[in-house]
Protein backbone atom coordinates (compact mmCIF):
# COMPACT_ATOMS: atom_id res chain seq x y z
CA UNK A 1 0.00 0.00 0.00
CA UNK A 2 1.43 3.38 -0.77
CA UNK A 3 1.88 5.51 1.71
CA UNK A 4 0.91 9.54 1.01
CA UNK A 5 4.01 11.88 2.35
CA UNK A 6 1.90 14.34 2.86
CA UNK A 7 -0.09 13.29 6.33
CA UNK A 8 -2.27 15.76 8.01
CA UNK A 9 -2.18 16.88 11.39
CA UNK A 10 -4.61 17.20 13.84
CA UNK A 11 -6.27 20.61 12.53
CA UNK A 12 -5.84 19.34 8.50
CA UNK A 13 -2.42 21.07 7.85
CA UNK A 14 0.55 19.09 6.69
CA UNK A 15 2.94 17.70 8.54
CA UNK A 16 5.82 20.01 6.65
CA UNK A 17 3.85 23.34 7.59
CA UNK A 18 2.93 22.01 11.02
CA UNK A 19 6.80 22.42 11.26
CA UNK A 20 7.36 25.11 10.19
CA UNK A 21 4.66 26.89 11.78
CA UNK A 22 6.30 25.45 15.04
CA UNK A 23 9.80 27.52 13.79
CA UNK A 24 7.88 30.72 13.30
CA UNK A 25 6.00 30.24 16.22
CA UNK A 26 9.75 30.35 18.06
CA UNK A 27 10.61 33.67 15.73
CA UNK A 28 7.65 35.26 16.97
CA UNK A 29 8.87 36.62 20.74
CA UNK A 30 12.09 38.22 18.98
CA UNK A 31 10.20 39.63 16.39
CA UNK A 32 7.64 41.26 18.68
CA UNK A 33 11.08 42.46 20.74
CA UNK A 34 12.24 43.33 17.48
CA UNK A 35 10.01 45.77 16.43
CA UNK A 36 8.90 47.07 20.27
CA UNK A 37 12.75 48.57 20.50
CA UNK A 38 14.40 48.60 17.68
CA UNK A 39 11.53 49.76 15.25
CA UNK A 40 9.04 51.56 16.95
CA UNK A 41 11.57 53.98 18.47
CA UNK A 42 12.77 54.95 14.73
CA UNK A 43 11.15 58.38 14.63
CA UNK A 44 13.10 59.36 17.14
CA UNK A 45 15.63 59.85 14.94
CA UNK A 46 14.17 63.55 13.93
CA UNK A 47 15.68 64.32 17.69
CA UNK A 48 19.08 64.31 15.88
CA UNK A 49 17.97 67.54 13.70
CA UNK A 50 15.82 69.36 16.08
CA UNK A 51 16.45 71.91 19.05
CA UNK A 52 14.29 70.20 21.38
CA UNK A 53 12.41 72.29 24.02
CA UNK A 54 9.89 70.89 26.65
CA UNK A 55 6.64 71.99 26.49
CA UNK A 56 3.39 71.09 27.96
CA UNK A 57 0.82 70.57 25.41
CA UNK A 58 -3.21 72.70 25.44
CA UNK A 59 -5.57 70.68 27.15
CA UNK A 60 -7.33 70.51 24.31
CA UNK A 61 -4.83 69.61 21.95
CA UNK A 62 -5.33 65.33 20.37
CA UNK A 63 -1.43 64.51 21.34
CA UNK A 64 -1.07 64.96 25.16
CA UNK A 65 2.20 62.99 25.48
CA UNK A 66 4.50 65.84 26.46
CA UNK A 67 7.92 64.42 24.66
CA UNK A 68 6.01 63.51 21.42
CA UNK A 69 4.56 66.97 21.48
CA UNK A 70 7.45 68.90 22.60
CA UNK A 71 9.41 66.94 19.98
CA UNK A 72 6.67 67.26 17.24
CA UNK A 73 5.10 70.41 17.45
CA UNK A 74 7.32 72.57 19.66
CA UNK A 75 11.11 72.09 18.79
CA UNK A 76 11.71 73.82 15.79
CA UNK A 77 14.62 72.31 13.04
CA UNK A 78 18.17 72.80 13.60
CA UNK A 79 19.85 70.92 10.62
CA UNK A 80 22.96 69.35 11.11
CA UNK A 81 24.07 71.36 14.34
CA UNK A 82 23.36 68.98 16.27
CA UNK A 83 26.49 66.88 15.00
CA UNK A 84 28.98 69.89 15.68
CA UNK A 85 29.74 69.07 19.01
CA UNK A 86 31.67 65.49 17.71
CA UNK A 87 33.07 66.83 14.54
CA UNK A 88 34.59 70.02 16.11
CA UNK A 89 34.62 69.01 19.93
CA UNK A 90 38.95 68.88 20.82
CA UNK A 91 38.06 65.25 22.06
CA UNK A 92 37.20 63.53 18.73
CA UNK A 93 40.07 62.27 17.90
CA UNK A 94 40.87 60.37 21.08
CA UNK A 95 37.43 59.64 21.31
CA UNK A 96 36.82 57.64 17.85
CA UNK A 97 40.27 56.56 18.53
CA UNK A 98 39.70 54.83 21.67
CA UNK A 99 36.65 53.74 20.96
CA UNK A 100 37.53 51.96 17.23
CA UNK A 101 40.73 50.45 19.03
CA UNK A 102 39.45 48.82 21.87
CA UNK A 103 37.10 47.27 19.50
CA UNK A 104 39.87 45.90 17.06
CA UNK A 105 42.09 44.77 20.30
CA UNK A 106 38.78 43.12 21.41
CA UNK A 107 37.49 41.42 18.01
CA UNK A 108 41.21 40.18 17.48
CA UNK A 109 42.27 38.89 20.89
CA UNK A 110 38.27 37.27 21.14
CA UNK A 111 38.40 35.63 18.18
CA UNK A 112 41.92 33.54 18.93
CA UNK A 113 40.75 32.92 22.63
CA UNK A 114 37.20 31.90 21.46
CA UNK A 115 37.85 29.55 18.78
CA UNK A 116 40.59 27.70 21.04
CA UNK A 117 38.16 27.29 23.96
CA UNK A 118 35.59 26.20 21.63
CA UNK A 119 38.06 23.70 20.08
CA UNK A 120 39.38 22.75 23.40
CA UNK A 121 35.98 21.98 24.95
CA UNK A 122 34.55 20.17 21.55
CA UNK A 123 38.37 17.72 22.48
CA UNK A 124 37.88 17.03 26.18
CA UNK A 125 37.12 13.34 26.06
CA UNK A 126 35.00 13.30 29.46
CA UNK A 127 31.34 15.20 28.39
CA UNK A 128 30.70 16.25 32.03
CA UNK A 129 34.01 17.98 32.41
CA UNK A 130 33.35 19.76 29.16
CA UNK A 131 30.47 20.91 30.14
CA UNK A 132 31.67 22.35 33.45
CA UNK A 133 34.25 23.82 31.95
CA UNK A 134 32.05 25.56 29.54
CA UNK A 135 29.02 26.60 31.91
CA UNK A 136 32.51 27.87 34.78
CA UNK A 137 33.38 30.00 31.97
CA UNK A 138 29.98 30.74 30.42
CA UNK A 139 29.36 32.39 33.71
CA UNK A 140 31.03 35.70 33.84
CA UNK A 141 28.80 36.76 31.03
CA UNK A 142 25.77 37.36 33.67
CA UNK A 143 28.17 39.33 35.92
CA UNK A 144 27.61 42.90 36.45
CA UNK A 145 30.33 45.44 35.51
CA UNK A 146 29.49 46.92 38.88
CA UNK A 147 30.99 43.90 40.50
CA UNK A 148 33.38 43.48 38.63
CA UNK A 149 34.43 47.36 39.23
CA UNK A 150 34.07 46.40 43.05
CA UNK A 151 36.45 43.33 42.32
CA UNK A 152 39.00 45.20 40.33
CA UNK A 153 38.98 48.14 42.69
CA UNK A 154 40.18 45.45 45.24
CA UNK A 155 42.86 44.50 43.13
CA UNK A 156 44.11 47.85 42.40
CA UNK A 157 43.84 50.34 44.59
CA UNK A 158 46.31 51.92 47.09
CA UNK A 159 45.45 49.42 49.45
CA UNK A 160 44.83 46.69 47.03
CA UNK A 161 45.47 42.93 46.51
CA UNK A 162 48.47 44.19 43.68
CA UNK A 163 49.72 47.13 45.27
CA UNK A 164 50.30 44.86 48.80
CA UNK A 165 52.45 42.19 46.23
CA UNK A 166 54.36 45.49 45.16
CA UNK A 167 55.66 45.92 49.21
CA UNK A 168 56.09 42.26 50.18
CA UNK A 169 58.70 42.12 47.20
CA UNK A 170 60.12 45.78 47.80
CA UNK A 171 58.74 48.25 45.14
CA UNK A 172 56.28 51.01 45.58
CA UNK A 173 52.56 51.77 46.34
CA UNK A 174 51.37 52.42 42.25
CA UNK A 175 48.32 54.91 41.78
CA UNK A 176 46.87 52.59 38.84
CA UNK A 177 43.80 54.99 38.59
CA UNK A 178 46.15 57.71 37.94
CA UNK A 179 48.55 55.58 35.61
CA UNK A 180 46.98 55.64 32.09
CA UNK A 181 49.38 53.05 30.69
CA UNK A 182 47.37 50.33 32.50
CA UNK A 183 44.26 50.64 31.70
CA UNK A 184 43.92 48.61 27.90
CA UNK A 185 45.08 46.05 29.72
CA UNK A 186 43.04 46.46 32.65
CA UNK A 187 39.91 46.39 29.80
CA UNK A 188 41.61 44.09 27.60
CA UNK A 189 41.91 41.53 30.46
CA UNK A 190 38.20 42.15 32.02
CA UNK A 191 36.80 41.66 28.48
CA UNK A 192 38.59 38.46 27.84
CA UNK A 193 37.27 37.02 30.97
CA UNK A 194 33.89 38.18 30.31
CA UNK A 195 33.04 37.44 26.65
CA UNK A 196 34.98 34.31 25.64
CA UNK A 197 33.25 31.74 27.31
CA UNK A 198 30.08 33.67 25.99
CA UNK A 199 31.61 33.79 22.33
CA UNK A 200 32.92 30.20 22.55
CA UNK A 201 29.23 29.07 22.40
CA UNK A 202 28.36 29.68 18.29
CA UNK A 203 31.77 28.33 17.44
CA UNK A 204 31.30 25.07 19.72
CA UNK A 205 27.84 24.39 17.97
CA UNK A 206 29.28 24.79 14.87
CA UNK A 207 32.16 22.54 15.42
CA UNK A 208 29.80 20.02 17.22
CA UNK A 209 27.56 19.87 13.69
CA UNK A 210 30.52 18.83 11.49
CA UNK A 211 30.68 15.76 10.23
CA UNK A 212 32.60 12.87 12.11
CA UNK A 213 33.11 11.11 8.73
CA UNK A 214 35.87 14.05 7.83
CA UNK A 215 38.09 13.23 10.67
CA UNK A 216 37.60 9.64 10.51
CA UNK A 217 39.16 9.96 6.87
CA UNK A 218 41.85 12.22 8.35
CA UNK A 219 42.71 9.66 11.40
CA UNK A 220 42.78 6.86 8.06
CA UNK A 221 45.34 8.72 5.87
CA UNK A 222 47.64 9.53 8.70
CA UNK A 223 46.53 12.79 9.90
CA UNK A 224 46.96 13.60 14.07
CA UNK A 225 44.71 15.45 15.88
CA UNK A 226 46.67 18.70 15.04
CA UNK A 227 46.21 18.40 11.54
CA UNK A 228 42.74 17.22 11.89
CA UNK A 229 42.25 21.02 13.46
CA UNK A 230 44.24 22.77 11.29
CA UNK A 231 43.33 21.00 7.78
CA UNK A 232 39.62 19.90 8.33
CA UNK A 233 38.21 21.63 11.85
CA UNK A 234 39.87 25.34 11.02
CA UNK A 235 38.47 25.55 7.18
CA UNK A 236 35.04 24.44 7.90
CA UNK A 237 34.83 27.32 10.62
CA UNK A 238 35.88 29.87 8.90
CA UNK A 239 32.84 30.70 7.20
CA UNK A 240 31.22 30.88 10.57
CA UNK A 241 33.98 33.58 11.62
CA UNK A 242 33.93 35.68 8.75
CA UNK A 243 29.97 36.17 9.35
CA UNK A 244 30.47 36.73 13.61
CA UNK A 245 33.20 39.53 12.14
CA UNK A 246 31.04 41.22 9.67
CA UNK A 247 28.29 41.47 12.53
CA UNK A 248 30.72 42.79 14.87
CA UNK A 249 32.12 44.91 12.46
CA UNK A 250 28.86 47.04 12.85
CA UNK A 251 29.35 47.88 16.54
CA UNK A 252 33.43 49.09 16.04
CA UNK A 253 31.50 52.47 17.02
CA UNK A 254 30.16 51.41 20.26
CA UNK A 255 31.93 50.83 23.40
CA UNK A 256 30.98 48.80 26.07
CA UNK A 257 29.60 51.84 28.05
CA UNK A 258 29.29 49.92 31.34
CA UNK A 259 32.95 48.69 30.86
CA UNK A 260 34.10 51.93 29.96
CA UNK A 261 32.14 54.12 32.32
CA UNK A 262 32.62 51.39 35.31
CA UNK A 263 36.04 50.42 35.61
CA UNK A 264 37.31 53.27 35.75
CA UNK A 265 35.59 54.75 38.92
CA UNK A 266 34.99 58.45 37.37
CA UNK A 267 38.88 58.71 37.60
CA UNK A 268 39.49 61.96 35.65
CA UNK A 269 42.79 62.13 35.31
CA UNK A 270 43.00 58.86 33.00
CA UNK A 271 40.04 59.82 30.17
CA UNK A 272 42.50 59.95 27.61
CA UNK A 273 42.13 56.43 27.44
CA UNK A 274 39.23 55.46 28.92
CA UNK A 275 36.59 58.15 27.37
CA UNK A 276 34.47 56.17 24.13
CA UNK A 277 31.81 57.75 21.97
CA UNK A 278 29.29 56.12 24.49
CA UNK A 279 30.58 57.26 27.73
CA UNK A 280 31.38 60.94 25.74
CA UNK A 281 27.72 61.58 25.29
CA UNK A 282 26.38 60.44 28.30
CA UNK A 283 29.27 62.76 30.00
CA UNK A 284 27.31 65.79 27.79
CA UNK A 285 24.13 64.10 28.89
CA UNK A 286 25.07 64.87 32.72
CA UNK A 287 26.24 68.06 32.13
CA UNK A 288 23.08 69.29 30.99
CA UNK A 289 23.71 69.49 26.96
CA UNK A 290 20.74 69.43 24.71
CA UNK A 291 19.38 66.40 23.98
CA UNK A 292 19.67 66.59 20.13
CA UNK A 293 23.45 66.38 20.47
CA UNK A 294 23.49 63.21 21.95
CA UNK A 295 20.65 61.81 19.93
CA UNK A 296 23.30 62.90 16.94
CA UNK A 297 26.11 60.78 18.76
CA UNK A 298 23.91 58.10 18.74
CA UNK A 299 22.43 57.90 15.36
CA UNK A 300 26.31 59.11 13.94
CA UNK A 301 27.22 55.49 15.38
CA UNK A 302 24.57 53.60 13.91
CA UNK A 303 24.93 54.85 10.76
CA UNK A 304 28.39 54.39 10.56
CA UNK A 305 27.91 50.89 11.83
CA UNK A 306 25.42 50.35 8.94
CA UNK A 307 27.85 51.49 6.61
CA UNK A 308 30.85 49.31 7.93
CA UNK A 309 28.60 45.92 7.62
CA UNK A 310 27.54 47.21 4.10
CA UNK A 311 30.64 47.50 2.76
CA UNK A 312 32.29 44.42 4.42
CA UNK A 313 30.21 42.04 3.46
CA UNK A 314 30.75 43.85 -0.10
CA UNK A 315 34.29 43.02 -0.11
CA UNK A 316 33.22 39.72 1.53
CA UNK A 317 31.10 38.90 -1.44
CA UNK A 318 33.30 39.92 -4.24
CA UNK A 319 36.39 37.63 -3.02
CA UNK A 320 34.84 34.90 -1.26
CA UNK A 321 30.54 34.93 -2.18
CA UNK A 322 29.63 31.94 0.40
CA UNK A 323 30.88 33.29 3.13
CA UNK A 324 29.38 36.74 2.70
CA UNK A 325 26.19 37.63 4.98
CA UNK A 326 23.67 38.47 2.30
Amino acid sequence: MRKNPRIKGPVGISGSRQRQLAFLSMVIPGVVLLILFCYLPMPGVILAFKNYKLAIPPKDFWLQNKFLYSLLFNSEWSGLSNFEFLIKSPDTFKIIRNTVGYNLLFMVVGIVLQVTLAISVNEMRNRRSAKLYQSVLFLPFFISWIIVMYVLYALINSKGVFNQINLALGGETIDYYAKKQYWPWFFLVSNIWKYTGYGSIIYLATISGFDQELYEAGAIDGAGKWKQIRYIMLPQLVPTIVLLQILALGRIFNGDFEMFYSLPNGSGIISDVTTTIDVYVYNMMKKGSRLGQPAAGALFQSVVGFVMVLGTNLVVRKTQPDMALF
